[in-house]
């Protein structure tokens, strides 16, 4: 044994120079071959969750050279083969008798007419882009066509060469090639169109479709008869396929999700993604937006955008990002809608009831008041400029009443939102809370609709698998949208989260939201959002911006959510351009074409069921009547107790009321009596006739009023006011207005202890006073005193 040691230590030493000289050309050959051997620019291209094209964007260096793509079609590789190699699957990347055959055929020509190159050199060749073609080049080709075999196996090379070979024009690999000049995919194609294809690669300059046709159809025509005598087609075939005819010019590629391209190439520049979207919802929703915008341009609307995403996995179905105006490019078509932010509406309404039932702050049909409104200067109005007095909260959010909106803001805290739309992934809330201010739920704030369908799907999802998981919360279901297709993975019970730990609304607050966001119910002026109804139960809510610039529709089924956006890229608004009229149609037409799902079940371990005061929507107290039985949140247990009932004692006729001090107790008649505050009851009891106002106290028990029996509705939580300057120049009036129970009170008004005059009926007063605090003070025909102190401003224009 140590002989032998002895004997190659000696060789070593005796051979080191050739050793050494071998070993270095075997590291050179090693790494002769770089590791990435093609490094051009690819085309960024997209596809439905099928493989089936949705567009693509040119290479940066103006080709269409698709990325790498592993599988060659059967009927190529045949093709190809025969064509250019047959003998490919055999030898180790050189072929030393086709070599020598073109020696000779070049010695014959005396010059260069015949490479001999397999298609493993071929592919060295065009990953070393524009050597030249001399020996010295073909002898390194040979060694790193050699070094290309031991790396990869036959498939992966036939794929680089297929990949990155020209088939004229800028047209670079088989997949480009097969969608330029055929409109379709390669495994899609005739054996006459793969013949055609075949035989490009091998002249491109000279020969490609729409130029020196009769060339390309001889070689064509040659490879089919080659095939055929190889016995991989039949005669009928090559004779049939001989007929077809070539190609023309090269077709534009598909542009089935334009915006989803443009997105994917900012986000995967030059990579081949395999998109979550349906192809064939996706063509029937771009219908859908152009026949409806076919309509709205009419009316100079020129942009529409529609989102529609997979509740259970969040990935997107169907895209489109705007409108194709090819005709019109100052229409601003290339915006992609979805992702751009803009003024959200009413949109997130429902996100502040849910938030409001969360916490435990309101129940359902809790009633909100609907008054004039002025808080800091701010004056919000509703849509339809009128008022309810108060109206419950579930009702408010179905006809999207501004003012009660601004006030259960106000109550739940414009901090606490902002911080719950963040959360929830409003990426556009950038600025602090107090930027916003109450406006942010009447569009103060900008909204994409990726993030807004997001955080509804993220609700339905968070619905779905407390009712389907026996109370337990996934802390990933809360999440954005999802674009890019992933195979499905078996779901990770460590994501399980109890209760405590959610992060988002609770499944019983998501489920009373749908509930209210079902029953929409629009003022007469609005009835026709009835048109649009659906054999869907769908969780749903419009919006509109400031101006008529944006229309909102957003919907919610168990399975899908949908999202709809409608107005002018350029923000230029139109008469008539509301969530309801433009993009309400859009939704429902969407969710027509998608299927029927049942409808979310109800959280019943997250609930319970309460006595509930049907007048007031509070939790009924002792003396409340009429009362229901209703399920609630499980925080809305801890809401207060009805505060608009009370005990009234009535004279025997009950006509009157009285007190001890001018009726024997036992001649009392006491009941229960729904009484709203002064301003709320001012403009409630025009909407609700049966709504009974308090009878007045009998003559020998006056003065026992304690009810305040009037109210001003301005000015009201502000004391700082400005006086009005007219069109001509000259100071105009501040309208001061009050509410009194008693439509037929007398009110004495009185300004600084100066007497103004008196009104009856209607409590109005034009004033102009000078700047400065004043005193205004009101007394009623009993004598009930208002006291108001305010402070001028100066003027404002």
């Amino acid at each position: 044994m140590n002989n032998l040691f002895l004997k190659v230590i000696k060789y070593l030493k005796k051979h080191r120079l050739k050793i050494i000289i071998i070993l270095g050309l075997f590291i050179w050959y090693w790494l002769s071959l770089p590791e990435t051997l093609f490094k051009d620019p690819t085309c960024s291209v997209i596809e439905d969750r099928d493989g089936n094209l949705l567009g693509a964007k040119i290479a940066d260096d103006g080709q269409y050279r698709f990325p790498y793509n592993n599988n060659v079609p059967e009927k190529f590789e045949k093709a190809i083969v025969q064509f250019e190699d047959r003998h490919f699957y055999y030898h180790p990347g050189v072929n030393p008798v086709s070599l020598i055959k073109a020696f000779i055929r070049n010695i014959k020509a005396k010059k260069i007419i015949s490479g001999g190159s397999t298609l493993t050199m071929q592919a060295i060749r065009l990953s070393r882009k524009g050597k030249p073609r001399n020996v010295f080049e073909k002898l390194k080709e040979i060694i790193l066509a050699t070094r290309l075999e031991v790396r990869y196996s036959k498939k992966n090379i036939l794929s680089l060469y297929v990949s990155n070979a020209p088939f004229g024009g800028n047209v670079v690999g088989i997949d480009a090639a097969s969608w330029r000049y055929y409109g379709r995919a390669p495994d899609e194609l005739s054996w006459a169109e793969t013949a055609t294809l075949a035989v490009l690669p091998n002249a491109p300059s000279l020969i490609y479709p729409g130029k020196n046709q009769n060339k390309l159809l001889v070689k064509r025509n040659r490879l089919l008869n080659k095939l055929y005598n190889k016995g991989i087609i039949d005669s009928i075939t090559c004779e049939l396929s001989k007929l077809e005819p070539l190609p023309g010019k090269p077709l534009p590629l598909p542009q089935n999700a334009p915006h989803l391209l443009t997105k994917s190439y900012k986000e995967n520049k030059g990579e081949r993604i395999k998109t979550t979207l349906d192809g064939s919802l996706q063509d029937r929703i771009n219908k859908i937006i152009e026949n409806h915008h076919k309509i709205l341009k009419h009316n100079e609307i020129h942009n529409v955008a529609a989102i529609v995403v997979d509740v259970e996995t969040g990935n997107v179905l169907a895209y489109i990002g705007n409108t194709k105006n090819p005709d019109n490019p100052e229409y601003g078509s290339e915006v992609d809608v979805i992702t751009a932010p803009r003024s959200t509406g009413s949109i997130l309404k429902p996100i502040l009831f849910g938030a409001l039932l969360d916490d435990g702050q309101i129940l359902p049909n809790t009633l909100v008041p609907d008054i004039p409104t002025q808080i800091s200067g701010y004056s919000p109005k509703n849509y339809n400029l009128s008022y309810d007095g108060a109206v419950p909260a579930k009702r408010a959010l179905s006809r999207s009443l501004n003012i009660p909106a601004v006030k259960m803001l106000q109550k739940y805290g414009i901090d606490r939102f902002h911080y719950l739309l963040r959360k929830l992934g409003m990426t556009t809330i950038i600025f602090p809370a107090d930027h916003y201010g109450l406006s942010i739920i009447l569009g103060g704030a900008e909204g994409t609709l990726w993030d807004l369908v997001g955080i509804y799907a993220s609700f339905s999802r968070t619905l779905n698998h407390y009712v389907n998981n026996n109370g337990i919360y996934f802390k990933n279901d809360l999440r954005k949208p999802d674009y890019i297709y992933k195979e499905e993975e078996e779901h990770d019970d460590s994501q399980n989260e109890s209760n405590e730990e959610r992060g988002i609304l609770g499944a019983s607050s998501i489920w009373l939201t749908y509930e209210a966001m079902v029953e929409v119910n629009r003022p007469d002026a609005e009835s026709s959002w009835k048109d649009y109804s659906s054999s869907h139960k769908i969780a749903w809510k419009t919006g509109t911006s400031f101006g008529y610039r944006d229309g909102w529709a957003i919907g919610t089924t168990p399975k899908y959510v949908v999202g709809v956006w409608v107005g002018n890229a350029d923000g230029e608004g139109r008469p008539g351009l509301t969530g309801i009229a433009t993009a309400a149609p859009i939704l429902f037409d969407i969710f027509d074409v998608l299927p029927v799902s049942e409808w979310f079940q109800q959280p019943y371990d997250e609930m319970r069921k309460v006595v509930i005061c049907r007048k007031s929507g509070h939790r009924a107290s002792n003396i409340c009547e009429p009362i229901d039985s209703i399920w609630v949140q499980e925080k809305g247990l801890k809401t207060s107790p009805c505060p608009y009932h009370q005990l009234i004692h009535l004279d025997n006729n009950k006509k009157y009321r009285v007190t001890s001090n001018c009726e024997d107790v036992s001649n009392m008649i006491h009941q229960s009596w729904f009484v709203l505050p002064p301003v709320q009851e001012w403009y409630y009891k025009s909407k609700n006739p049966n709504y009974k106002l308090l009878p007045p106290y009998r003559e020998d028990c006056k003065g026992a009023e304690s009810q305040k029996a009037m109210d001003l509705i301005y000015p009201k939580e502000t004391t700082k006011i400005y006086v009005p300057v007219e069109l001509d120049g000259k100071e105009g009036l501040v309208i001061f207005e009050v509410a009194h129970r008693n439509a037929n009170a007398t009110i004495y008004w009185h300004l600084d202890d100066k007497f103004l005059g008196s009104t009856k009926h209607i409590h109005q007063m034009g004033l102009s006073p000078t700047k400065g605090k004043h005193i205004l003070t009101l007394v009623d025909e009993n004598g009930e005193t208002l006291t108001k102190t305010f402070e001028v401003m100066g003027k404002k224009e």
